[in-house]
């Protein structure tokens, strides 16, 4: 019941994403069943309501025209090609940084400085009142993007947390807050998304590619997460650790709309509104919370667990992922109070079975992955060979931020 509920919820997102959005059809069709319906039999009623009747099937003809040509109106193609770092420089205003391409998994930047920051500094939050909205290019496209996301696929509008501000290292002030605002996930779809679709309008061959058009700042670089027009939905991912030291991942199903078939985090998903509230209702003010709340929010839905067997979760890395619109993806690791043995029988809760195939634990030795790293070994060659292989690219980057900040402590 559980698998069919979230089906029909799914597909309720879906229809009324694009319903909002093309109502005039459906008003239009509404028309032509209400002059059905109301033909009475008198010779006045009957003539009124095949007039009516006449003007609302001429009315919804038209508009299923109008509706076909429009949706007939952009050509899709997607983008195969490995994104394309050496044009798109790190923003100026981060501290060195670097892009990590593994291959079919995707690109991050990456910045050892912001990592070494998040260790110790405290960003504080504020949330925008208003909603996020798509700009007017985007909205234009989303009807025509959302069934192509969606085919083969369960998506849910569900409400996420979108970034306006990126965690810099402040050099003695305290940084300002870091800005969030609501979003729901279908904005991400039809915004971040798009990073490897290029669009064409068949009426004029015009292509709007989002690297170039929304990524990219008036000095050819990576535009900042303060002055992007995307969604930006903030990604937590946290990898745990039993206390026999094992890794728990999480094996995703066919169904996943990112990384399907890949091993993923223990936890990993998108932060959430209502991660942004403590257990008593009060607002979080600090992002690292807010962050580590996401996190075991996550673990616990696609791992089984329960709160109490969390012990702690550090928040440890940060990068932003190039496809999906150089969103920002944040990276903590978790210590358990559980073994392998208990993690073994565990199932995820309800919602997520549709998304995880089960648990898959292994032996990594944090410390040791961290020493190969600080000494200039590739992480393909200091992770263990089937994680490299069959890992998510966020999995590949929350063990490397982990195996880092491990490493400092031994």
């Amino acid at each position: 019941m559980g698998k069919l509920t979230r089906r029909a919820r799914a597909k309720a997102d879906y229809l009324g994403f694009i319903g909002a959005r093309e109502w005039p059809l459906a008003a239009s069709g509404l028309g032509v069943l209400l002059g059905v319906v109301t033909i009475l039999p008198s010779a006045v009623g009957v003539v009124l309501s095949v007039v009516a009747l006449g003007l609302g099937v001429a009315t919804f003809t038209r508009d299923v025209r109008l509706l076909r040509r429009r949706w007939a109106g952009f050509e899709f193609t997607t983008i195969a090609a490995p994104f394309p770092t050496a044009e798109l420089p790190p923003p100026s205003a981060y501290p060195p940084s670097d892009y990590l391409a593994v291959p079919a998994r995707g690109t991050a930047l990456v910045s050892d400085a912001i990592d070494r920051d998040l260790w110790t500094q405290r960003h504080t939050i504020a949330v925008a009142e208003e909603p996020y909205r798509l700009p007017p290019a985007l909205k234009a496209t989303a009807p025509h993007v959302l069934p192509l996301r969606a085919r083969g696929r369960l998506l849910f509008n569900g409400p996420i947390v979108g970034m306006r501000g990126d965690p810099l290292p402040a050099a003695g002030t305290r940084p300002a807050p870091i800005r969030l605002h609501r979003a729901r996930f279908f904005d991400a779809v039809c915004s971040n998304e798009l990073g490897t679709l290029r669009i064409t309008r068949a009426d004029t061959g015009e292509e709007y590619d989002l690297r170039k058009a929304e990524l990219t700042d008036t000095d050819g670089a990576l535009r900042e997460l303060g002055s992007s027009t995307l969604a930006d939905l903030v990604g937590v991912s946290t990898v745990a650790f039993t206390t026999d030291g094992k890794l728990v991942t999480v094996r995703q199903s066919s169904l996943n709309s990112v990384s399907g078939l890949l091993l993923a985090p223990s936890g990993s998903g998108s932060l959430e509104p209502r991660d942004l509230r403590t257990p008593d209702g009060g607002p979080r003010r600090s992002l690292h919370t807010a962050v580590c709340a996401g996190m075991e929010r996550e673990l616990c839905e696609e791992s089984g667990l329960e709160p109490e067997d969390v012990r702690e979760t550090k928040l440890v890395g940060f990068a932003r992922w190039m496809e999906r619109g150089a969103k920002p993806e944040f990276f903590g690791v978790t210590e358990l109070a559980v073994d392998s043995t208990e993690i073994a029988a565990r199932r995820p809760v309800s919602g997520e079975r549709l998304y995880s195939a089960g648990l898959t634990l292994f032996d990594v030795d944090l410390p040791a992955v961290g020493a190969a790293l600080s000494d200039g070994v590739p992480l393909s060659e200091a992770l263990p060979q089937r994680i490299w292989e069959d890992g998510s690219l966020p999995l590949l980057l929350a063990l490397r931020a982990a195996a880092a900040w491990q490493a400092t402590r031994v």
